[in-house]
């Protein structure tokens, strides 16, 4: 089984770690695993799962209790890439409840979901909880720093016949709270064994001249060019005014915080993914969790409280053997905060500026998504054949529950619009349009 899940992730091995809780996991009903952001961690918990799923039994085997709702929506889709047989659900806040309902009529053997929304079914009784045997928290850490500690207690006081739990975290926990339930837990810490800065990365200061660091931080997205850029602050309200300055000077970008709706935050992330977007003007909410793979820079608009913080945030880069380039952007009063023992270099960043050019890419979105039977192949067939793309003028494709998003060679798509607006797909006519 272990050998089919890899092949269908297309993963050669498993790493010390993922191997470790795998093992740990046949010997002990519960586990505590502490590992970097970024090391295979949600394998490591998806594996003893499926070790442990009855094809037989009938009703919820094992549920994953995450912070957010993106990290949610991965694991779904990573269970669903092993093509393991079995039926996975998710359930998040911004998601339509009646549809989950309906989902969870024919009960998943896994159930992942954020706190407040698995609460929310448990009160309602859209889900039977007594054949759950299994429990992760995952991200542990970060539920708590999020408040979700009262619908976590309330969710597992409801578990009554747990045999097996395991939490996962980025950071070590003075004391775990006794809700978990973590009696006489067994503890694989990788902390220590993987280094703060990645091989791969490169620290930077820049230095604004004033206390306002926003005119130094369009010098620098003008100087970083076309390469994927997250930009981190600390609150909403700096994210929201960046925006704003970059919408002013014409430069495509994506935002991401937790106030946002959720269709608008999945919008985001696809057009960050599918290269339609090269920048994403995001807070922490963005530093955990999410896979975004190929990000060459890192930019700290606003300095972490925290070195926690600060090698989350760089986690998101220089992964996996790739490179990339961590930006410090300090103001006249700001220094590099004390836990950065090595002194980073200092770029400079030039008196003038050139807008990068728009990325090659748009995104098209299409009305339909995966409770109306569409797959990626209907629409590679339809955009192929009726829109008369080449393969090579055609992106990333991501299928939602009810909408679809397609990236297309940016000078193609409005052709293709034209060509496709009163075509079907499996019979409907479905509206098409490009993505805002």
């Amino acid at each position: 089984m272990l050998q089919k899940v890899l092949e269908s992730l297309k993963i050669a091995s498993l790493n010390e770690m993922q191997l470790s809780t795998i093992e740990a996991s046949k010997k002990s009903n519960h586990l505590i695993l502490l590992s970097p952001t970024g090391s295979g961690k949600t394998l490591g918990f998806l594996l003893p799962i499926l070790n442990n799923l009855d094809a037989s039994k009938e009703g919820i085997q094992a549920m994953v209790i995450v912070p957010s709702r993106e990290l949610a929506i991965q694991i779904e889709q990573v269970f669903k890439q092993m093509q393991t047989g079995f039926k996975v659900n998710c359930a998040y806040g911004g998601h339509s409840t009646k549809t989950e309902k309906n989902s969870l009529g024919e009960a998943p053997a896994v159930l992942i979901g954020t706190p407040g929304r698995l609460a929310f079914h448990i009160r309602n009784k859209n889900i039977n909880t007594a054949s759950i045997s299994t429990l992760v928290l995952d991200e542990f850490d970060k539920a708590l720093e999020f408040g979700f500690q009262e619908d976590m207690s309330f969710i597992i006081y409801h578990l009554k016949n747990l045999k097996r739990r395991m939490l996962t975290s980025a950071t070590k926990m003075k004391t775990i709270p006794e809700f978990a339930g973590l009696v006489d837990a067994v503890e694989l810490n990788y902390l220590s064994k993987t280094p703060v800065k990645a091989e791969g990365l490169k620290l930077k200061i820049v230095r604004a001249d004033t206390r306002d660091k926003i005119d130094a931080l369009f010098s620098l997205i003008c100087k970083t060019g076309n390469s994927a850029t997250l930009v981190f602050c600390n609150h909403r309200d700096a994210v929201d005014r960046i925006s704003a300055l970059l919408l002013e000077k014409g430069l495509f970008h994506g935002t991401f915080h937790g106030k946002m709706e959720q269709e608008d935050r999945e919008r985001a992330l696809i057009k960050f993914r599918n290269g339609t977007n090269q920048i994403l003007i995001t807070t922490d909410l963005a530093s955990r969790g999410l896979d975004i793979p190929e990000i060459q820079n890192i930019i700290h608009f606003q300095l972490p409280h925290t070195e926690d913080v600060f090698i989350h945030r760089n986690g998101r880069t220089a992964r996996m053997n790739a490179k990339g380039t961590s930006y410090l952007l300090l103001g006249e009063e700001e220094f590099v905060p004390p836990f950065i023992k090595d002194t980073p270099g200092e770029e400079k960043i030039p008196a003038s500026t050139k807008i990068p050019e728009n990325t090659p890419w748009s995104t098209l979105y299409i009305a339909a998504g995966k409770k109306d039977k569409i797959n990626k192949m209907d629409i590679v067939g339809m955009l192929l054949q009726k829109g008369k793309l080449q393969k090579e003028e055609l992106g990333l494709i991501e299928v939602l529950d009810f909408s679809s998003y397609a990236a297309v060679k940016r000078d193609k798509i409005e052709g293709l619009i034209r060509l496709v607006k009163e075509e079907k797909i499996k019979g409907r006519k479905i509206k098409m349009e490009v993505s805002k």
